[in-house]
């Protein structure tokens, strides 16, 4: 069985205070196993830069982690997780976030 994730990258808000402020005191506590049943690890990054110092095109990378892709899948389709996915879109200020769907492959050293 195969773990998967959800990834969500947020493009750069036209206010960045505004945004993270939401995204922290709002949105990451909205993200729990209780809200996305099955879900084993959250990441949440913010992006520092690009190798060429140009402006990066996301401000922000979400990884929410599940053992296989059945458990995402039901766990997306929740009412709860829909409404953290609502309130993922309403902070957005830059644009819509990008939601991906991935299959984890890990190797470890």
């Amino acid at each position: 069985m195969t773990a998967a994730k959800i990834v969500v990258l947020y493009p750069a808000p036209r206010d960045v205070g505004a945004f993270e402020r939401a995204y922290i005191n709002e949105h990451g506590p909205m993200v729990t196993p209780q809200n996305f049943k099955g879900l084993t690890r959250f990441v949440a990054s913010k992006i520092a830069g690009t190798p060429d110092g140009s402006a990066p095109p996301f401000h922000r990378i979400a990884e929410l982690y599940f053992p296989s892709l059945s458990v995402l899948q039901t766990a997306a389709g929740s009412a709860s997780a829909q409404q953290v996915v609502a309130h993922a879109v309403s902070i957005s200020s830059g644009g819509k976030p990008l939601i991906l769907i991935a299959e984890v492959e890990t190797t470890d050293f």
